[in-house]
């Protein structure tokens, strides 16, 4: 959306907002300098990053509160569970709507005006027109342009990138999101020992929950992991290509894309790969 804007194929857009949890690939910060400098940059356009800090020290950190990640759990009883999805709408959604209030001259506590709102644009493709939705606060209208102005799929937008030199654009989402699937854990491991051993340690520090809970003598009653198979993520079979991984490869082939390590959804605010919403408004936020 923001080379589309800055092509004029969009709207110019007033700012372009990325939220930082901390712990995304270094790839992903590449590519974001890449964006500022080559594309935001000469087209006028303003970058924001915006952060509520670093969600990995967060949750080994015994003095700081812990925002839920959807971790796999394994229970006493041997039974699988799930922890809460926080991580989303704490690292994500709060900075953004935080620094959308200060932009509109607005910060919080200060009351917003009936009427006065920003249009956010959400980069949700016709593929995933069911994660379409509207914005749980009234200063922010969500607006989905790859639908409504391009009525563009994924291989549309990967064509696009792939045109202008883009076409290795690296999914944003945490190095240790539990929602990765084998593909994105092999390519950690494969290409980035350090982050891979990064991963492995976080995914060993986190088996009996939060640093904090454990401080307070509440540790989580059972096991906690990364990988969805709950056992060690050194240990986890990630070099076993599932179903949907393989039926994506022939959907790829069909579009005649390169094939790309990973889900196919990165970590966007308003479209966490769960597909379970997130209400959380920061007027509302402790």
């Amino acid at each position: 959306m923001l080379c589309l804007s800055a092509e004029g194929l969009l709207p110019k857009i007033d700012y372009a907002i990325f939220a930082d949890t901390g712990w995304e690939p270094g790839a992903v910060y590449s590519h974001l300098d890449r964006l500022e400098n080559d594309i935001a940059g000469p087209a006028d356009i303003p970058t924001v990053r915006v952060s509520t800090g670093n969600i990995r020290d967060d949750a080994l950190n015994p003095n700081h509160r812990f925002a839920s990640m959807p971790l796999h759990i394994l229970n006493q009883d041997g039974r699988p569970g799930m922890a809460r999805r926080q991580c989303t709408s704490e690292y994500k959604i709060k900075p953004i709507k935080k620094k959308v209030r200060d932009l509109i001259g607005y910060p919080f506590p200060k009351r917003i005006p009936s009427g006065v709102y920003v249009e956010q644009w959400v980069g949700i493709s016709t593929d995933e027109f069911h994660r379409a939705k509207d914005s749980d606060v009234a200063y922010m209208r969500n607006r989905h342009p790859l639908i409504v102005d391009m009525n563009w799929s994924r291989a549309d937008c990967l064509r696009y990138l792939k045109a202008r030199g883009l076409g290795q654009t690296p999914k944003s989402s945490c190095l240790g999101c539990p929602y990765h699937g084998n593909a994105q854990w092999r390519h950690i491991r494969d290409t980035s020992p350090e982050e891979w051993q990064d991963v492995v340690a976080f995914d060993t520090a986190i088996r009996t929950g939060s640093a904090r809970a454990n401080a307070n003598g509440t540790p989580l009653l059972g096991q906690a992991f990364l990988h969805r198979a709950r056992v060690p993520l050194d240990e986890a079979p990630i070099d076993r290509v599932t179903a949907h991984e393989l039926a994506q490869r022939q959907l790829e082939l069909v579009d005649e894309e390169d094939l790309e390590q990973g889900d196919l959804d990165g970590c966007s605010p308003w479209s966490c790969r769960s597909g379970s919403p997130v209400q959380a408004d920061y007027d509302q936020a402790a």
